[in-house]
């Protein structure tokens, strides 16, 4: 069980989409922290209604007036709108406070621009992926030095609640994690797909394929874990000489599968770069 953070600590949400309500529905399903201790902005009315109907949360039209609800107590500041409103809100934005932590999870966002901008070294940039919204997620984060470590325990804690947290030491692998495991889903869900259309196309209908293959995916990734093994290792296992595994791997290979993957991540690493440069 997490501890929850102390109750005098404030945690503000700058745009309340997806990933910023996934955060603050595993908080408090975990109960890390109360309602009272969430605000959120959000341009739309249905949408602020919508959060505090099903959290019981505070939420803010103006993003300033969320920044600022708790600047009379230590607090993190989270921003968590699109990569190309960065520039906008961060002229919006009064500088930090003295007692505020600024949490970026926006892809490329690159912490002196935001640090210069807000007139603060307290920055935390952080990535988590999709099945965070699930408390399965895989979130890396790195932070300046001046982060310190009853922040940082606030920030391990804070992304906990939507499943593994990693901290790195270089902002660089905070790209090279964007690539591979912000992005991983998306390459897991076209083999996914993939496999599902092969399975229709063998004869199977499609949620009989369907249930074949997430059950194949689930059980190998559980037996990956448990049994410590290299991909490599595993997969020998369950390779006979002349058997359908071997055909199977000499036809993936024969497409240059490793291949394809390893320039689709690295086309993503790539372009977490270029949106970091273009700000």
């Amino acid at each position: 069980m997490q501890e929850p953070l102390p109750k005098e600590i404030g945690l503000s949400f700058i745009g309340c989409g997806v990933m910023a309500e996934s955060i603050i529905a595993g908080l408090l399903r975990k109960k890390i922290v109360g309602p009272g201790q969430i605000a959120a902005s959000h341009p739309r009315a249905d949408r602020r209604e919508e959060l505090e109907k099903k959290y019981g949360i505070t939420t803010h039209h103006e993003n300033v007036s969320a920044a600022e609800a708790f600047a009379d107590r230590p607090n993190a500041l989270f921003l968590c709108v699109k990569p190309q409103r960065l520039k906008g809100l961060l002229k919006e934005l009064p500088p930090a406070g003295n007692d505020q932590t600024i949490v970026s999870i926006i892809a490329g966002s690159r912490i002196d621009t935001i640090a210069e901008a807000m007139k603060t070294r307290r920055v935390v940039r952080a990535m988590p992926n999709t099945p965070a919204q699930i408390g399965a997620g895989m979130t890396a984060w790195t932070c300046t030095d001046e982060v310190g470590e009853d922040e940082r325990t606030m920030v391990r804690t804070v992304l906990s609640a939507l499943g593994k947290e990693l901290f790195v030491e270089t902002e660089n692998m905070i790209d090279m994690a964007t690539s591979l495991s912000a992005t991983g889903p998306t390459y897991t869900f076209m083999v996914m797909e993939a496999m599902t259309d092969a399975g229709v196309h063998l004869g199977f209908s499609r949620e009989v394929s369907r249930e074949l293959v997430l059950q194949t995916m689930l059980g190998s990734i559980q037996f990956a874990i448990e049994s410590h093994k290299h991909p490599a290792e595993l997969r020998n296992m369950v390779t006979s000489p002349g058997g359908t595994s071997a055909e199977a791997i000499y036809q993936m290979e024969k497409g240059s599968l490793r291949t394809v993957l390893s320039k689709a991540i690295y086309g993503a690493y790539k372009r977490a770069v270029d949106l970091g440069k273009a700000k």
